[in-house]
């Protein structure tokens, strides 16, 4: 596989990742790091805007980038830009299915804290699917089952996930899947839907309060820095979810967040 050269020239602004540490290599680095601006980019950019945002000369980048079409990761369009390549399609599906399974022990600390079940949700396109659960003890509890698919707008991990998304990319999305009931206190209309997000901003967390099925609330909070949008949720009977156990569930679904997010951004052991 070709590589980039030592010689290549350096970054050419601030944006620009460091060389790679010692026993790093550095080619490597670099590959990923266009594959990840191609991704902050909506998955198809231009050879000069890469070169803009990295700092890298535009041979370097060329050669990475041909290296990468080889290879399926990377195609070129007939507009002579690039976009994402399919074999990354399997690599996401085989990385979801692993963020379930090393999200399930902070899933089960929640329901040792709450008592209620545990879930994880991403959003996928424009839908919300469920990647892993933890039932909770109690003979009456919540079940969804892993791999599930639901709407956004009426769910407390839709909520969560679409928060701090811009208000005219929302609306966008729900006019594409529409906003269908599923109860009467769901919500079917984008402003309440954007002022029900405001209120997750406010509050720091977001509530299903019976729109996805009655009886059943749902507490949920994003995953901070999450390498794709993630949420983790408590569902159980309205009955003992109720406010004052909202007071009590919310801290720790907080706080099991933000060390979820830690566990995530770690590398693992060293080789």
């Amino acid at each position: 596989m070709p590589t980039s050269r030592a010689s290549d020239a350096p970054a050419q602004n601030a944006s620009a990742k460091s060389p790679a540490p010692s026993g790093g290599v550095q080619s490597l680095e670099r590959a990923f790091d266009l594959l990840e601006r191609m991704a902050d980019a909506g998955g198809e950019v231009g050879l000069s805007e890469l070169s803009a945002s990295s700092g890298l000369p535009l041979p370097t980048i060329h050669r990475l980038m041909r290296t990468l079409v080889v290879c399926g990761y990377v195609r070129q369009q007939p507009n002579r830009r690039y976009a994402l390549g399919p074999r990354l399609i399997r690599l996401g599906e085989s990385a979801s299915r692993l963020l379930g399974t090393w999200a399930r022990p902070y899933l089960a600390r929640l329901v040792e804290e709450t008592g209620e079940t545990a879930n994880m949700a991403l959003l996928d396109g424009d839908e919300i699917v469920y990647v892993a659960q933890v039932p909770s003890k109690h003979s009456m509890r919540m079940f969804t089952e892993v791999g599930r698919r639901v709407l956004p707008h009426s769910t407390g991990v839709g909520k969560a996930l679409l928060a701090n998304t811009p208000a005219d990319e929302v609306r966008a999305l729900l006019a594409r899947t529409g906003m269908p009931a599923a109860t009467e206190k769901t919500i079917t209309t984008p402003d309440g839907f954007l002022t029900a997000l405001e209120e997750v901003r406010r509050l720091g967390y977001a509530v299903d309060d019976n729109e996805q099925e009655i009886g059943v609330r749902c507490l949920a909070v994003s995953v901070p820095d999450s390498p794709t949008a993630a949420a983790i949720s408590i569902s159980g009977p309205a009955g003992r979810v109720t406010e004052a156990a909202t007071e009590k569930i919310v801290p720790v679904l907080q706080q099991v967040a933000v060390e979820l997010s830690e566990a995530l951004a770690s590398s693992g052991p060293n080789a």
